[in-house]
């Protein structure tokens, strides 16, 4: 470091690599001052950069580099924010994980008029949805289509085959198990999909007489459950590309995927967890026979002890959805269920996909005046 930096300034930029800083300057040829979107090609800069001078006010420093001469002004007060280590906003570190006892009140129904009406308690919402995995709101009007408008107030609606809106009932000739009275174990929805939609809502129109309750569940919990007593099952499921398949008159969806998805540092990230399209494993390329027969023996031996972790009572939040009630959540994370209900046509849901960059952004936005959002 030159003369003219100081012990203190040194120690700002001590870890900052001349390449970081010269691909991270502020100034209005690098970055454009309204979009914030960068203006300098990384491909443009010079390999052998250098930091050849700094200058120093108590706000700021200024940089000089090398070979190119170029200026750049950071404040010391976003030198200090790039300091912080960042966190992927959808592992599990990122996450409040829950069993059903710590939920002790239930799902916590948030009121849908007060969620319109007020900024901060719409963002206390979404805040939640993001922490928790779920949110339901309560008291949306029974009409027909109110879910897409919910969909829209934290995002944008993701439209499938199924269509911009679904109905969930039961049919005379079903299309898909969701659509007879029968339960349904916990599951994550279109994992055929890649990607696939990471927000899915459901709005009860009219409730079943009797059953038809939902369960919501913490995969990222019952996945940490799983890694802690058998970490070479965790192992298997996260590292073994898994089939899941769905197939009618009018769509063949296909995605291959590990039912645990981690990120670069191993954290758990995301959970296809679905047996209704899961197909058989295929042997890796280049395997041969012994070897892939070991491979099914251990992936199959490693999913059947992570559903029965999924089965297990204290994992599972019941509710009975009534008339006006809208649950949101993640479908990256949160496994939902259904328990048998014998009133054809009674139980009737509407429901749609979403997204969570839709939400985040929402939040952020609802943010940005830095409200105080309740407790």
């Amino acid at each position: 470091m030159p003369a003219t930096v100081s012990q203190g300034d040194e120690g700002v930029l001590l870890g900052l690599a001349p390449p970081w800083l010269r691909a991270n300057c502020q100034c209005g040829q690098c970055l454009d001052p309204v979009s914030g979107q960068r203006l300098a090609e990384p491909g443009t800069q010079a390999a052998d950069v250098s930091v050849t001078e700094v200058s120093a006010t108590s706000a700021a420093l200024r940089v000089t580099f090398g070979p190119d001469g170029h200026e750049a002004v950071f404040s010391r007060s976003w030198l200090a924010d790039q300091a912080v280590p960042g966190q992927d906003a959808r592992n599990e570190d990122a996450k409040q994980l829950w069993l059903a006892a710590d939920l002790p009140d239930g799902p916590g129904y948030m009121q849908w008029q007060r969620y319109l009406a007020e900024p901060q308690y719409r963002a206390h919402c979404l805040a939640k949805l993001l922490s928790t995995g779920f949110l339901v709101l309560r008291g949306v009007p029974c009409e027909p289509a109110a879910v897409l408008t919910v969909a829209g107030s934290m995002g944008y609606v993701r439209e499938t085959n199924y269509g911009r809106l679904f109905d969930v009932q039961a049919k005379a000739t079903p299309a898909n198990l969701a659509d007879t009275g029968r339960a349904i174990a916990p599951h994550t929805d279109n994992p055929y999909r890649d990607p696939a939609p990471t927000v899915q809502l459901l709005h009860c129109l009219a409730s079943a007489v009797a059953g038809g309750e939902s369960g919501l569940l913490d995969g990222f919990r019952a996945a940490g459950l799983l890694r802690a007593a058998d970490p070479a099952a965790f192992r298997t499921l996260a590292s073994t590309a898994a089939t899941f398949r769905y197939a009618d008159a009018g769509a063949e969806l296909t995605a291959t995927k590990p039912v645990i998805g981690l990120d670069p540092q191993g954290r758990i990230r995301e959970i296809r967890f679905n047996s209704r399209s899961m197909q058989p494993l295929r042997p890796a390329r280049g395997a041969r026979p012994a070897q892939a027969a070991a491979a099914a023996v251990q992936f199959y031996a490693a999913y059947r002890t992570f559903a029965g972790i999924v089965l297990r009572p204290e994992l599972m939040l019941s509710l009975r959805l009534e008339p006006g009630d809208c649950m949101v959540f993640d479908n990256t994370r949160i496994m939902h269920a259904r328990s048998s209900f014998t009133k054809a046509g009674h139980r009737h849901l509407q429901g749609c996909y979403a997204d969570l960059d839709g939400v985040e952004s929402a939040l952020a936005v609802l943010r940005r005046p830095r409200a105080q959002v309740p407790a």
